[in-house]
């Protein structure tokens, strides 16, 4: 890529990756305080301010790198700290709060897919291209985000979810893996198994949001 064609498509992309990122996270936040959780609130994390999100790493170079490359857009925030004990309903509550990332990542993919939409529809308008632009990223972005953290692996949402839903003794026993949570995931990384498996569901997710677009 030559140096302007890099910064163009830096400044298309920043937007949505950076409200992917941050909403996901706001989102377990508010969530959590609903639920009684005061933690995330008093810690000023329930904020769209991407300023107090931001992970260098996650939110800005790895993204970056990973759109440079061609690859799998993805990334991620600073977690929002959830105390989980401080739920009314802990185990049932949990459910709730591991949704709410990808919960807001899906509408937000929406969103994406509307704008996308629009922006066909009006070819001729000034901004329509980097707007598709703009629109296809954020989709992409919120759609990986999805597959990713649905997957059923502590401290992912997908295993905070499958411990929510598992009977007490299996809870248990998969909640002890979310020490190596992290490290299972960079495993799958960096061997065809991630994609293998993420592959699937970001195609099925991409033609459900699609079809209810009628893109």
């Amino acid at each position: 890529m030559q140096f302007d064609n890099v910064v163009q498509a830096v400044a298309i992309g920043a937007i949505p990756v950076l409200f992917a990122i941050t909403l996901h996270e706001a989102a377990h936040g508010y969530v959590a305080r609903h639920f009684g959780d005061m933690t995330a609130y008093q810690q000023g994390r329930i904020s769209l301010n991407p300023i107090h999100h931001i992970d260098l790493v996650g939110t800005i170079l790895l993204p970056l790198l990973t759109f440079m490359l061609g690859g799998i857009i993805f990334g991620w925030a600073k977690p929002v700290p959830v105390n989980f004990g401080a739920l009314r309903r802990p185990k049932k509550d949990m459910l709730w709060v591991a949704l709410a990332g990808p919960g807001a990542n899906f509408f937000m993919a929406l969103c994406w897919g509307f704008l996308a939409k629009l922006a066909w529809l009006f070819p001729e308008n000034y901004f329509a291209h980097p707007l598709l632009e703009m629109a296809k990223i954020g989709i992409n972005i919120n759609v990986v985000l999805i597959a990713l953290n649905m997957l059923p692996l502590p401290p992912l949402d997908g295993g905070r979810i499958a411990v929510s839903l598992l009977p007490h003794r299996q809870a248990y026993t998969l909640s002890k893996l979310e020490p190596y949570g992290m490290f299972i995931l960079i495993f799958m990384a960096m061997t065809p198994v991630l994609s293998l498996v993420l592959m699937p569901l970001i195609v099925g997710l991409m033609r459900f949001i699609s079809f209810i677009i009628g893109l």
